[in-house]
């Protein structure tokens, strides 16, 4: 589609100038836009590299002196980043998956399948399953028994949804999430090695096989409204509630969340983020990549892990985490700075060490 430079601006909430009828075809970064584009030089440092390229338009953040930049026209953000949210939904031509039924889809004659619904090539929609109105189901697609799909969902290619899942309106799902897998629950007719290990935090006492008992996942998945998962992501469904993920919350590629998680809402969970079981977390949590957290914990609203954090204890609202094991990211920060010092401080004591030896002798 093409948008006039006014049409964006005025889509987006933002002041425009110059030549605002020019014809934008898609958005580019600043040395790669042609005269169809819209530059994104969103920093300063972005519109250092507009020379090298050719566009006419660009988004810029407020104050921007657009003519010294060589533009012809400009749209002005105050917060640039967030004016590109809007702007790549309006850029953004979709999967571009055909319309209707394919006639290689296996739907069950149970199912429940709303107005509008589009299901992909060699999908598959289970006994007594309800696809809400003008959702779209990619190619390979498995939906399964009893599964309620709110309204405006989009499943890429090769989705799977177990039997018993709920999900609200405007779910995302990118090629190869699953939700509603088996939980990893495994039990020992005496108590296991790990648990001895747990309890006395390392002697796991005499070792003796044993072996494992599967305890069955009898609850399912309960999704809000307004979520995104990731590609290879995993959500395993509860033991015996719900496995619960709150509105508007995203969650990344190769996440795992474990049976009887608890997802506040409006969460952001980043790759390679781990959830043991029955972890339960406050609202707009942000979870940085190979965050990992421990089963059975409880974590505030608005906390914020840092990358590569391991969380194993409980964290209270509003903490910011990092490192391994879990503490604040001051905390954390001045430790690592110490660890940073030590070599210097061994040179320093052996030099002391050296030096009040010598001392002794004389005397």
């Amino acid at each position: 589609m093409t948008y006039t430079v006014q049409d964006i601006a005025a889509a987006l909430g933002c002041e425009a100038a110059g030549a605002t009828d020019i014809s934008i075809e898609a958005v580019r970064e600043p040395a790669e836009a042609g005269p169809e584009h819209l530059a994104l030089a969103m920093k300063p440092e972005f519109a250092e590299t507009l020379s090298q390229g050719r566009a006419r338009a660009a988004l810029l953040w407020t104050g921007a002196d657009w003519q010294a930049l060589g533009l012809e026209a400009a749209i002005f953000a105050q917060r640039p980043r967030f004016a590109l949210a809007g702007l790549s939904q309006m850029m953004d031509p979709g999967a571009r998956y055909p319309q209707g039924i394919h006639p290689t889809a296996v739907i069950d004659p149970s199912a429940e399948i709303g107005e509008g619904v589009t299901i992909g090539p060699l999908a598959m929609v289970g006994p007594n399953a309800v696809i809400g109105a003008r959702s779209v189901i990619g190619p390979q697609c498995y939906i399964g028994a009893e599964v309620r799909l709110g309204g405006d969902a989009l499943l890429h290619a090769q989705v799977t949804v177990a039997h018993g899942v709920t999900i609200g309106a405007h779910f995302m799902a990118q090629s190869g999430a699953r939700i509603g897998s088996d939980g990893f629950s495994f039990v020992t007719p005496e108590k296991s090695g790990a648990e001895r290990a747990r309890e006395t935090l390392g002697d796991q006492g005499e070792a003796k096989a044993q072996s494992w008992a599967r305890i069955h996942s009898l609850g399912g998945v309960t999704i809000g409204n307004d979520v995104e998962v990731g590609s290879n992501t995993c959500i395993d469904r509860g033991t015996v509630r719900d496995t619960v993920i709150g509105d508007g919350t995203k969650i990344d590629n190769l996440v795992q969340i474990g049976h009887n998680c608890i997802i506040g809402k409006d969460c952001l969970i980043c790759g390679h983020v781990g959830f043991a079981g029955s972890v339960k977390t406050g609202n707009n949590c942000v979870f940085g990549g190979q965050t990992g957290i421990a089963d059975n914990l409880f974590i505030g609203d608005n906390v914020i892990s840092g990358g590569g954090t391991t969380i194993l204890s409980n964290v209270p609202s509003g903490r910011v985490m990092l490192g391994y094991p879990a503490t604040k990211m001051d905390v954390q920060t001045e430790s690592y700075k110490a660890i940073r010092r030590l070599p210097r401080l061994m040179r320093d004591v052996a030099a002391l060490k050296k030096a009040v030896s010598k001392q002794g002798e004389s005397d």
